[in-house]
């Protein structure tokens, strides 16, 4: 019989995660789902855990949370089996304040629905990113996609918000206050996959899935199981003209506007020649004033329960 392996986050979605918790375990239950749930305790605590699961042989690893907790799980995955190893299934009950990873791996939103689905049997393997640069010299995985320069910004104004303000609200808050906080945008030296070019750019964005922030679709052609990564890129621009943008990014429309450039590629190097970068990956800091950056994929690393 399989045994699942549920790995909560409580503070994730402003303690939704910790107060879903028995609504949880009942679906569980009544699903006749085998398992042992563990409460993370600190900061990449989920990593440890998803790693031990790996490697006492859990048939699948159920990360309750958002964006962060399933950043921590992939990583943990990762790191004990290496690359291309599937024995162990992904699986995630989103319950965090952005769900992106979850949204644009086709897991179902409603927690009974995606309760419903670990015992479906249905999965796909999911390609995984790798990033190198800033506070991860040695890299760290990431399921959804990074964000350099103002979406990063975005995301540390966000988390200073008021609790009861979360979702799309807090981002569209957050991303007015950034228009006065991170303007000049940094010139950058972008190589895809040994093509070069130099500009100035406020944005830019390294998808595997398609939407950050909630809403905001910087990828909404991406597949996560191609081998690729798709790129969002906004040059300066005006403050107006940001604001003009931000419904085309909801509406996964951009494309269209003469200051984005929509791409894809297997490996990204990024460099600021003037400025500095501000990066996340799936909303985790991976460097507040970094320099340089090394971008990867990795096909169909995961099996996702979905």
């Amino acid at each position: 019989m399989e045994k699942y392996n549920i790995i909560v986050n409580p503070i994730a979605g402003r303690g939704a995660a910790g107060k879903a918790v028995p609504e949880i375990e009942e679906k569980l239950k009544s699903l006749g789902i085998d398992y042992d749930l563990i409460l993370t305790e600190y900061p990449g605590h989920a990593i440890q855990l998803a790693a031990d699961a790996r490697q006492i042989g859990y048939s699948t690893v159920v990360a309750v949370g958002g964006d962060g907790t399933s950043n921590e799980v992939i990583n943990g995955l990762m790191q004990a089996g290496g690359k291309g190893q599937l024995q162990t299934k992904l699986a995630v009950l989103p319950v965090g304040r952005g769900n992106d990873f979850s949204y644009g791996m086709g897991v179902s939103q409603d927690l009974e629905s995606a309760c419903q689905n670990l015992v479906n049997g249905c999965t796909r393997r999911i390609d995984i990113g790798f990033v190198k640069g800033g506070d991860y010299p040695e890299g760290r995985y990431f399921g959804n996609g990074i964000g350099i320069g103002f979406d990063t910004v975005v995301g540390f104004e966000s988390v200073k918000l008021p609790p009861y303000i979360h979702g799309t609200p807090a981002y569209l808050i957050a991303a007015i206050k950034t228009i006065f906080l991170y303007f000049n945008a940094p010139l950058l030296r972008v190589e895809i996959d040994g093509e070069v070019f130099e500009q100035p750019c406020l944005l830019v964005s390294v998808m595997n899935g398609k939407r950050m922030g909630g809403s905001f679709q910087f990828a909404p052609d991406s597949e996560s199981d191609d081998g690729l990564l798709n790129l969002c890129i906004v040059r300066q621009v005006t403050r107006l003209q940001v604001l003009g943008l931000m419904p085309k990014v909801m509406s996964g429309t951009q494309a269209e506007h003469e200051a984005v450039r929509m791409l894809t590629g297997q490996n990204i190097n990024i460099e600021a020649l003037d400025g500095s970068l501000p990066v996340h990956a799936d909303g985790e800091t991976i460097c507040e004033a970094g320099k340089k950056l090394e971008v990867s994929i990795l096909k169909q690393q995961i099996e996702l329960v979905c």
